[in-house]
């Protein structure tokens, strides 16, 4: 099995050529395309996040608790909601990413489960498109691969790494098989997994189905409201001064 620092490493790697590739020839503009190649680098950390080791774990939840709260941020400020609403929101998402749903997660999960699967590669890039908020879908998209590819440099490392070639012959380790996998010999967390990505496949289709959002953010709305009845309010120019006008 590859090494923290060698996934690290793999999935940066994938993180720049892949942000290069959204910028020409895809079009993508730069600012986008640096986020999309992080979100990539992140992406071959999160299958760590059931490893028996507990530096990975606490580290990546300690990530994730950092940037789950910070993609939530463009949808929380669309939202309308106030400046100290925002911060409080994204404090408490913190801490209940950081110090809750890591423990149910070490409760649940085992090494090398359903977590460490394609499933679950396909779950982390539809949650990051669900909680992305762009009104260009094309955007969303871009962050969900990135996520997946870097996931997916995760297992197929773990996959070659899985082959012995030190001898004349080649030898497949225990692990062989372990990554890149459909289903686990628990069938209850087979069912749960594929439960969560069909969930999560609908939300994401209805959203997609849904029309794009041109329309301003409910605070600009607010105050454009306000502009307008301020104006309304306005008494009427002088007969003489709307003559001239």
């Amino acid at each position: 099995m590859a090494g923290f620092r060698t996934h690290i490493t793999v999935s940066s790697a994938c993180g720049v050529i892949y942000g290069g590739v959204a910028v020409q020839p895809l079009g993508f503009e730069t600012d986008a395309a640096v986020l999309a190649a992080g979100l990539t680098g992140i992406g071959g950390m999160l299958p760590d996040l059931d490893s028996d080791s507990g530096v990975p774990v606490r580290e990546m939840f300690g990530l994730a608790a950092a940037v789950l709260p910070l993609l939530l941020l463009p949808r929380l400020v669309h939202a309308g909601m106030t400046r100290e609403a925002i911060l409080a929101t994204m404090l408490f998402g913190y801490i209940f990413v950081r110090y809750f749903v890591s423990k149910v997660f070490k409760k649940l999960s085992v090494h090398r489960g359903m977590y460490h699967s394609i499933p679950a590669m396909f779950i982390a890039g539809l949650v990051v498109y669900l909680c992305y908020h762009s009104p260009d879908r094309n955007i969303r998209i871009l962050m969900a691969v990135g996520v997946m590819i870097g996931f997916a440099s995760h297992l197929i490392l773990d996959e070659i790494y899985s082959v012995d070639l030190r001898g004349v012959k080649i030898v497949l380790k225990s692990s062989a098989g372990s990554a890149v996998k459909l289903s686990s010999p628990s069938l209850i967390a087979t069912a749960s997994c594929y439960a969560m990505l069909g969930g999560l496949g609908y939300l994401a289709y209805q959203d997609y189905q849904r029309p794009p959002d041109d329309d301003p953010p409910p605070v600009e709305r607010r105050r454009n409201r306000r502009m307008m009845s301020e104006r309304e309010s306005l008494p009427p120019p002088p007969a003489w001064r709307a003559r001239h006008i």
